[in-house]
Formats: C-alpha cells, structure tokens, sequence
C-alpha cells in the first residue's frame, strides 16, 4: 500500500465530522450486492439478490439466523440504509468505509435498539499470482441477538463462499449454533487464509535459501528478499491485533457470545498465535538469509580483490625493470649487449613464475 494512496485517504477525512460515511478506498464501479441468508437446524433460504427493504432487523418470535452478506462498501447509501434499518452506531458505520482501519474489535451498548452489538473488524489477505505480491480486503462483522451482517470489498469472488457451501450442505456446527458460531467460522476461514499466505512465504524462502547457499544469488535474489520483508511487516500488522482481539472477546461476558463457542475462540486464538510465531520466525530467517547473502558478496568480492592484487603483485617487478630499461639513457651497457634482450625476458619470466610457486605454497592461490 503506497504512502500516496495513504495521503488521499487522510485527505478525504479531514474536516468531516465523527460518523460521516465517506468510503476510503480505491475506486469500484460495480454496484453493491447483498445475500441475505435465513437458516436453522432443519432449513435454509438463500437469497442471492436481496434488497434492502428486505434486510431488516429480524423479529425474535422467527427461530432462523439472518445473515447478510455485503459486497461492496462503496456505497453510502448502502451502508447508511442498513445501518438505520440494524439501528448501528455511527462510528460502527464509519469504520466499515474505511479500509485502513486497523483490525479491532468494539462493543456497542448503547445502541437505539438497547441491544449489544459486537463489531469486529479484520483484513482478509489475498495472493496475487498475477503481481506476485499480497493484496488485502476489508472485511467487517456486526454481530447482533439473533442475525451477523458481513461487509466485504467488491472482489471477482464471495471469500465466504466455502461457509455458505456448508451452510447449505448441513455439515458441521454452523446450522445448529448462533450467529456467534458464524462469526467465529468466518473469523476462522480468514485465519486459514493467513496460514496459508505464511506457507507460501516460507516455500520462497526455502527457494531463495538454497540459492544463496549455492552461490546462484543475484541483485534479484536481493529484490525478492526486500519484498518478503515488506511483506511479512505488512502481514505482521494484519495479525497482531488479532491476538488482543480474541483476548477481548474471550474475556468480555457478552450475552452475544455463548459458553459453547468459547472452546473454538481459543482454539482461534492458538492459530492466530501459530501464525505469528511463523512470521516471527520468517522475519530473523530472512534476517540471516539477508546476512549470509551479504557474506557471500563480500567474499566475492574479497576473492577478486585478492586475484587483483596477486596479478599486480607478480607483474610489478616486471614492471620495474622494463621502466628502467625503458629509460633508453646513452650510459647503459646492457642496451648494448647481443644477449641482454633475451637475459632480461628470463630473468622476468623467473621472476614470475618464482612468485608464482611462493604465492601457490603460501596457499594465497
């Protein structure tokens, strides 16, 4: 993420007031679409096309989970739309615009509805094959009594389109669980995703380690390991906050949050640990591999110098007496002897191949 797209987004909040939605993002041209999901135990309804008349807060007499799955933040309206129709805090809004926000987790109280509301905020990472680089998502999630509200960037593909699969195939715990559960399978379905993006990341370095022990590393080598570091920072942000997160809702006592997820929270929480002692761990490996690749170009470096000086060594002799029979003086008898030309070219080529045999025993060759 440029520094520049970072001013823009800064620009565009100055001077409006806390809870204007102004969406903070690259610009999308697609329209937002919204899922609304009703499901139980013994049912489920999907509605791929739902309007906004017909997310509405549901009524508790309804024994279904309401799901509402936005793509695409773009839209004020949108957003203000449901927000009015869930009764959600301004704030609560403002943050789901904003895709810079840093991940984090709020507990609302004091909502017009007089019912707790969870928010949680987090980034869903992405590996581009394409540009060879990560690429995160925005994703929010507004957790009520009885119904979970997702926001998503738009993208070419639903990221929650695995749970919903088994929302409709009634494998697992999701149908027979609260909307908690659903947060949690979801939260857990991005968490997958980072492992994921870590194992692709320790696969290059593999690559990248074996190619600077075998001495085949270039000026790219370098390239690609100054881009894993940004990256690994990168990612490092993204799932640093994830740990304090999960402490909050694990020690929070939110009538939103059942005694029955609490066990897959914590389990949550030992991947997202996972996650972070493998980028630790990525960060000083890339480090040493930095150290070792500076190693070995300083020692190639030393192995020319070394061969320079060796050559320079040998023929500065040889330099020496042809400059003093170059000075071409009338009072030099040797210039004057038949054999002089031919005693000079041995005693060089002595010289030389002397330097030579010491410079090979000395083991400096």
């Amino acid at each position: 993420m440029s520094k520049h797209r970072r001013y823009r987004s800064a620009e565009k909040m100055l001077g409006t007031s806390p809870g204007t939605l102004t969406y903070v993002g690259e610009e999308i041209q697609h329209a937002t679409r919204i899922k609304r999901i009703d499901y139980n135990s013994t049912d489920y309804h999907v509605d791929d096309n739902a309007r906004l008349s017909a997310c509405r807060l549901p009524a508790e007499e309804i024994p279904h989970i309401t799901w509402i799955d936005v793509d695409g933040i773009h839209e004020p309206k949108v957003v203000q739309r449901l927000g009015e129709q869930f009764q959600l805090h301004p704030l609560l809004l403002e943050d789901v615009m904003n895709v810079e926000q840093k991940p984090k987790v709020d507990l609302y109280d004091d909502t017009q509805a007089n019912e707790s509301i969870v928010y949680v905020t987090l980034k869903m990472l992405h590996h581009n094959r394409r540009q060879q680089e990560i690429e995160a998502e925005h994703v929010s999630l507004v957790l009520g009594k009885n119904f979970l509200i997702t926001f998503q960037e738009e993208r070419s593909m639903d990221i929650f389109q695995p749970v919903i699969e088994r929302i409709k195939a009634s494998s697992g715990k999701t149908r027979r669980n609260g909307p908690d559960y659903l947060m949690y399978a979801l939260m857990d379905l991005i968490v997958d995703h980072y492992l994921v993006i870590t194992e692709r990341i320790g696969e290059k370095m593999d690559e990248l380690e074996d190619y600077i022990v075998q001495q085949r590393a270039n000026q790219q080598t370098l390239a690609t390991l100054y881009q894993l570091k940004r990256e690994l920072a990168y990612i490092r942000r993204v799932v640093n906050p994830l740990r304090d997160m999960l402490g909050v809702l694990l020690r929070e006592e939110s009538d939103l949050i059942q005694r029955s997820t609490m066990p897959f929270l914590r389990d949550l929480a030992d991947h997202v640990n996972q996650v972070i002692e493998t980028l630790e761990s990525y960060r000083e490996q890339i480090a040493g591999l930095m150290d070792v690749y500076y190693s070995i170009v300083n020692n190639r470096m030393n192995s020319v110098m070394k061969t320079l000086t060796i050559i320079s060594s040998i023929f500065i002799p040889l330099t020496f007496i042809a400059g003093i029979y170059g000075m071409n003086f009338d009072n030099m008898p040797e210039l004057r002897t038949q054999t002089g030309y031919f005693w000079t070219l041995a005693a060089m080529t002595a010289i030389a191949v002397g330097e030579v045999i010491y410079f090979k025993r000395r083991g400096w060759m």
